[in-house]
């Protein structure tokens, strides 16, 4: 691939740029706001010029309820050898493509399993979707020199291909992504309006289960209109636990002792299931899950704390597999919580007690 066309420049659009940009492509960008565009070629995503003829690939980077007419658009005007979109949901496209009567063996589905809560090209960057699953959806119609440019883009962006049937991906993402997103977004709301002392005690749980609720409702409803079947019935599902949950939790309330068991059983089932469930979710790099121990270091809110951690963990020879920051209610400090492999735990520990960093027991 030498030359590329991206249709949309926000996050996502962007950041494809930028890495194609990297690596040596020739980008042009367009987008239905030119100063948008402006902006994603001032951050070096490429030019804002249209080519003057056909290029390699044209990636329509569109929200799903409009990426169908982009894609159309530019296969009728002949702008590419190959044509590719980004968005969350790969069925409703395809098929309203075909309703149109295009030609769609120059096409191929795809969705970089990758973002942000923020968006728009500020919020680029060209390592997005490094490490990350990028689905591609070929039908039989596709033709082999489109996929291969698919390929080659995932390969430029360092994403990791995986190939889906579009229905199929429709489905996986309603479980791994849009009823997740929905249910954060109810756990936040509860938020709204409570007390401002029950605020102020939010940890690191509560953080971690709101963080995606941050995201641009707009984005939200265009990915969540594409796809509401698939979302509706995991919901339902989610509908029936909270139903069995809320009677267990009542009957934890009983003076009857026969009831009072029930509900712990009710309870230890929801929480078994979860424990169960939790563990599919994949480890690092995408791998099989592993059980990392937690080495918990007390820090200031000043700059460079962390640079000196990370410098002290080298020093002992031990590799951070990943890691959070618990920050302390009301004051300017908080714990690092760094995850290790459970052997490399006390050799932290101790090398960073030495020098002088405060360890949680």
């Amino acid at each position: 691939m030498r030359t590329a066309l991206v249709i949309g420049t926000g996050l996502i659009g962007t950041s494809a740029a930028l890495a194609l940009v990297s690596r040596g492509v020739v980008v042009h960008l367009a987008d239905h706001d030119p100063e948008q565009a402006r902006t994603a070629a001032a951050l070096g995503a490429g030019t804002d010029k249209a080519p003057e003829g056909p290029v390699d690939l044209a990636i329509a980077a569109a929200p799903p309820a409009l990426v169908a007419g982009v894609l159309a658009d530019a296969m009728r005007r002949g702008m590419a050898r190959g044509y590719l979109d980004v968005a969350s949901v790969k069925g409703g496209p395809r098929r309203e493509l075909e309703a149109l009567g295009l030609d769609l063996s120059a096409y191929i589905g795809s969705h970089p399993m990758s973002g942000r809560e923020k968006s728009g090209p500020l919020a680029a960057t060209a390592d997005l979707f490094e490490g990350r699953p990028w689905v591609l959806t070929p039908t039989r119609d596709t033709d082999t020199e489109v996929l291969n440019l698919a390929l080659e883009l995932v390969s430029h962006c360092r994403a990791v291909p995986v190939v889906m049937d579009a229905d199929a991906h429709d489905r996986a993402v309603a479980l791994v992504s849009h009823m997740p997103h929905l249910v954060s977004s109810m756990v936040a709301a509860r938020l709204e309006n409570a007390e401002e002392a029950a605020v102020r005690l939010c940890g690191q749980g509560i953080r971690d289960v709101t963080r995606i609720a941050a995201s641009d409702p707009r984005m939200w409803i265009d990915i969540l209109s594409a796809n509401p079947g698939p979302v509706a019935d995991l919901l339902t599902d989610v509908a029936g636990d909270l139903e069995e949950t809320v009677r267990a939790l009542r009957s934890l309330q009983s003076a009857d002792e026969d009831k009072r068991r029930e509900g712990v059983g009710g309870i230890e089932d929801v929480l078994r299931r979860g424990n169960a469930g939790q563990v599919r979710v994949p480890g690092k790099h995408g791998s099989a899950p592993r059980v990392y121990e937690v080495v918990a270091v007390l820090i200031d809110d000043q700059p460079g704390q962390l640079a000196r951690i990370f410098a002290d963990a080298e020093m002992a020879g031990v590799n951070i597999e990943d890691v959070r920051i618990e920050h302390a209610t009301g004051q300017q400090a908080g714990y690092v919580q760094l995850m290790v492999e459970p052997k490399a735990a006390p050799v932290l520990s101790a090398a960073l007690r030495e020098r002088g960093w405060a360890i949680r027991q």
